[in-house]
């Protein structure tokens, strides 16, 4: 955040000003566990959401995209409604059910519609497994008419600081093209994959006393992955920064770092020719004999 030009910020901070949250809502309103780095997509997304826009976060595996999503809500001060979509993801799923209440049927609110009402910003994870019954509720809250309209019930206008931002991987299993009406309602980022000065800011945010010599290294090891990925040698599971942050966090408790990068990096796969290479891979990055002092002051 401190990037972003005062402007901006001002813009930002104004918009916190100007909208309160609700005390029901307020539980909603959580601190990223690390920041988003990267200055110049921070900036497209802040300006956009500023101008009321919605927001689609295309790109690969590991470029930040749900952190990203959730920093801006932050940094707006908004409650979060997380929606994942898979295909079971039905319009009751995003709009409510009804349910039995003091013996009265009763519309139990879904995420789409509490965003509404709460001016919260809702991330639309993995938005391209979304089936044609779930896109259909989107189309009205994403466009000019910011209306939830809830069959048998009511039309709900939007508040006017709710926000969507999407989310959508490359080529995972029971992924589609987004279609063209769905894709206008969104300004466009191509996220950019992570870099090493990138990895370096991540990892040192959250491990602030690991060792240069093995910070170069861990940085080395998901560099070293992501260009065998980006050829075709393997696929994309054991590209996973979860799982390498999860890795470090086991070596600070005392495990060997050669199993922790096993079960955060190596075993994400089941192809066992490609668990040999990824493990080829972590034997030149990671040597057999290190162990926590190695890696951690």
């Amino acid at each position: 955040m401190s990037g972003l030009n005062q402007t901006l910020l001002n813009q930002v901070r104004q918009f916190r000003e100007r909208h309160a949250v609700p005390e029901t809502a307020k539980s909603r309103v959580a601190q990223p566990p690390i920041p988003y780095f990267g200055d110049e997509i921070l900036e497209m997304a802040v300006t956009a959401l500023l101008k009321g826009e919605n927001i689609l976060l295309t790109g690969g595996k590991a470029t930040g995209k749900n952190i990203l999503a959730e920093n801006l809500a932050w940094m707006f001060g908004r409650p979060v409604y997380n929606i994942s979509f898979h295909v079971n993801t039905d319009s009751s799923s995003l709009i409510g059910t009804d349910t039995f209440v003091d013996n009265q049927v009763k519309l139990r609110r879904g995420p789409i519609y509490q965003c509404a009402m709460y001016g919260g910003f809702g991330i639309l994870d993995e938005i391209n497994m979304a089936k044609n019954e779930a896109v259909s509720v989107l189309h009205a809250v994403l466009d000019y008419r910011r209306m939830l309209d809830i069959p048998g019930y009511e039309k709900v206008p939007l508040a006017e600081e709710t926000r969507f931002i999407g989310t959508m991987n490359y080529g995972y299993a029971g992924t589609r093209e987004l279609n063209e009406a769905l894709v206008s309602r969104f300004l466009v980022i191509d996220m950019p994959e992570p870099e090493e000065d990138t990895l370096a800011q991540i990892f040192l945010h959250l491990f602030p006393n690991i060792r240069t010599g093995a910070l170069k290294q861990f940085i080395g090891l998901f560099l070293d992955l992501q260009a065998k990925a980006a050829h075709g040698e393997i696929t994309t599971r054991t590209l996973d920064l979860r799982g390498m942050v999860g890795a470090l966090r086991t070596v600070e408790m005392g495990l060997s770092p050669k199993k922790a990068v096993t079960m955060g990096v190596t075993n994400k796969t089941f192809d066992l020719f490609e668990k040999e290479i990824v493990g080829d891979v972590v034997r030149t990055r990671i040597p057999d004999g290190w162990g926590r002092e190695d890696v951690f002051e």
